[in-house]
């Protein structure tokens, strides 16, 4: 499908696209071409049915709350992992040397 912008730049769809996807997007730029990606009308129902359920029940707050504890156990589990390497004298084998 090939489109052209009018003389105020706008672009049209048809209907049939418009009711599959909507009619509001986010436009991606990228250095060689623009994605448009449909954005929903309820993004929070949107992600809800996406995560079955997943989210039944909890406010926005709970989630938030949650995904902070959780951003917080993984940060001190990853600095808790570093402070093992630290003390077992070995080097660890990613890390390249100039040796």
């Amino acid at each position: 499908m090939t489109v052209e912008t009018d003389d105020s730049g706008r672009l049209y769809l048809s209907a049939a696209q418009r009711e599959k996807y909507g009619e509001k997007f986010h436009v991606v730029e990228y250095e060689d071409r623009l994605e448009l990606i449909p954005i929903d009308d309820d993004p929070l129902q949107a992600v809800r049915e996406a995560a079955s359920d997943a989210f039944d029940g909890k406010s926005v707050d709970a989630l938030r709350t949650e995904a902070r504890e959780q951003a917080r156990a993984d940060a001190e589990a990853g600095f808790q992992r570093g402070k093992d390497s630290e003390s077992g004298g070995g080097s660890d084998p990613s890390v390249e040397t100039d040796e």
